[in-house]
């Protein structure tokens, strides 16, 4: 049971990781306890004990009766019971808990819309999986209120950042662009593998960009590389690179 003091309920203080497993193996699970480590050092965290981490998931995944086929782990990190007011104690006792879910991958390209709900670029937060995911949900909220099925989320100055629960990336005259980090991105497991395939311009740039592309594509642990198929109710056009990549990061 989490306590009515814990800080993750009360003020989304801490961080979250969402691994993929295929029969009960936890896909690039070093990369996410290493992402959730370095997002610990910017909180004021210690980090989790990556065995303990290890063991929560793996059980999550045998009570769930998922060992076989695909699962959706997710690992919570909260910085534990606090007292009122914003201030931790002097000796926090963070709070690591594991669920597990089944997850199917999108068989169709998604259909985007541009959010209304900005992303705070200068906020440390944007670059990490904090527990404090408010925006991201309003935005998705929207996105299925106006029939898509993910929001593009671009920052104060206009700039494209990513999606609600994707990053973004575009292809045009042939080369592949993303945003830039510091337009408010967190640096996704995926995203970094698809830097690893082929060569990617990071870039600020308006959403202008994404009606211009040859094509649009998301990223994230669960869904890998999904084409997208429309921008605001207008037809994006594909290319083979995005199927490509689609099968190298296979999810």
């Amino acid at each position: 049971m989490i306590p009515l003091d814990d800080r993750g309920l009360l003020l989304g203080d801490g961080l979250f990781e969402t691994l993929l497993a295929r029969d009960g193996v936890l896909v690039e699970a070093q990369a996410h306890l290493a992402r959730m480590a370095a997002g610990c050092a910017v909180l004021g965290l210690p980090a989790p004990e990556a065995s303990e981490a290890m063991d929560l998931m793996g059980r999550a995944l045998s009570e769930a009766g998922l060992e076989r086929g695909r699962a959706a782990v997710r690992l919570t990190y909260t910085a534990g019971s606090g007292g009122r007011g914003l201030e931790r104690p002097a000796g926090p006792e963070p709070r690591l808990l594991a669920t597990a879910a089944a997850s199917t991958v999108p068989t169709t390209p998604a259909r985007l819309m541009v959010s209304t709900v900005a992303r705070n670029a200068g906020s440390p937060a944007s670059r990490l999986k904090t527990l404090s995911y408010l925006d991201n949900v309003l935005a998705r909220r929207e996105a299925l209120a106006a029939g898509a099925d993910e929001a593009v989320m671009l920052n104060g100055a206009g700039q494209v950042a990513c999606a609600a629960a994707a990053n973004l990336f575009w292809v045009t005259g042939g080369q592949v662009f993303t945003p830039a980090l510091a337009c408010g991105v967190l640096e996704g497991i995926v995203r970094h593998q698809v830097m690893a395939q082929v060569p990617v311009t990071e870039v600020a740039a308006g959403v202008e960009v994404l009606a211009a592309a040859q094509a649009v594509f998301l990223t994230n642990s669960l869904i890998g590389v999904r084409a997208a198929a429309s921008l605001d109710g207008r037809p994006l056009a594909g290319c083979d690179l995005v199927a490509e990549l689609a099968r190298a990061v296979s999810c």
